[in-house]
């Protein structure tokens, strides 16, 4: 019976977590070990990215908790803990502190920008020439092509303003929706702009929650609508240009759309970032946020890692220069047919 006894309490060492008894929690180790723990248990896509690219949180672990000792500085432990969430190749993994705030960049920093602000106003023109309500910008171009230009889902839009936007733009042959280097926000602002494009209660995808600590401990997936917008709807074609900084609730916004018959999706992969963040703190004071909820499409496939357009574009240097984006053309080409 003792040793049985022991056997448990070994066991409940091992697997519910790594801070024991004799590790101060506000120490240069037990900061580590809190933070290593803390995504450990609440973390949402570890079999996701263990399947994608191979990534082992227990190997993590071991290979960073050598690299921790009471001695190094503060900056020093910053240096190790932002390496070590970037293990996760997670764009809502951020550690705040005094020192700055750990971002992992690679999902747009590897790829190419396809977006310039100087092109947007070739196209938009002098302030004058557009219409502007918030994060949206729009206006008919010359062959009878609405632009319209999200280049955030920070704050909610107004009904007032949809019905407007949509009145405006009501006698367009096609519509080129922009949401690139749109970095999120709400999602219920990105729920509201994909209103104008569904006539009825649409299956947008599916939410997740964690149930405990296990990597794999989640709810059944739970189904999330688009309720059709209670005003002037789009129903025409849409283009929707995006590429490697359209991230978070953006990329839910690709998501919502992506499929339905009159979008056609254009650029490059999107940013991805489908996780709920959720903000901790360490013994130290140091934030953390981290994704927590995974979110998937209406077919159930995760989209973490971002959503292939339906067409694939790149800016042209040979059109930069020409002060032309190329994807704008691609979409207005595609809409004339």
């Amino acid at each position: 019976m003792k040793h049985r006894l022991s056997l448990l309490i070994l066991s409940l060492l091992l697997f519910t977590g790594c801070i024991t008894e004799d590790v101060a929690t506000d120490t240069r180790r037990g900061n580590f070990e809190t933070l290593w723990q803390l995504f450990d248990e609440r973390y949402c896509f570890f079999d996701y990215k263990a399947e994608e690219y191979g990534l082992d949180w227990r190997k993590v672990y071991e290979d960073y908790a050598v690299r921790v000792d009471e001695q190094m500085t503060e900056e020093q432990l910053f240096e190790v803990l932002s390496e070590l969430c970037s293990e996760l190749r997670d764009g809502h993994v951020n550690l705040v502190t005094p020192y700055g705030t750990s971002r992992y960049g690679a999902w747009f920093d590897d790829y190419p920008a396809n977006y310039s602000d100087t092109l947007e106003r070739c196209y938009l023109g002098r302030t004058e020439e557009y219409r502007s309500s918030g994060a949206l910008k729009y206006k008919i171009l010359p062959d009878n092509v609405g632009y319209v230009r999200c280049s955030s889902f920070e704050n909610n839009f107004g009904d007032g303003t949809l019905h407007e936007m949509m009145r405006y733009l009501a006698l367009c042959n096609g519509l080129i929706l922009d949401i690139r280097n749109n970095g999120g926000g709400m999602l219920t602002a990105a729920e509201k702009l994909a209103s104008l494009f569904v006539n009825e209660k649409t299956l947008a995808g599916y939410i997740m929650h964690k149930t405990g600590p296990a990597h794999a401990a989640f709810s059944a997936p739970e189904p999330l609508y688009v309720e059709p917008f209670e005003g002037l709807r789009w129903q025409k074609p849409v283009v929707v240009l995006v590429n490697r900084r359209t991230y978070s609730a953006a990329n839910s916004f690709t998501m919502y759309l992506k499929g339905m018959p009159h979008v056609t999706i254009l650029g490059d992969y999107t940013g991805g970032g489908s996780g709920m963040p959720l903000m901790s703190e360490l013994p130290n004071g140091w934030s953390v946020r981290f994704s927590a909820c995974p979110m998937l499409d209406r077919y159930g496939n995760h989209t973490e890692l971002g959503i292939a357009p339906d067409v694939e574009a790149d800016i042209t240097s040979e059109d930069f220069q020409r002060s032309i984006d190329t994807l704008i053309e691609t979409a207005r080409t595609m809409l004339k047919q």
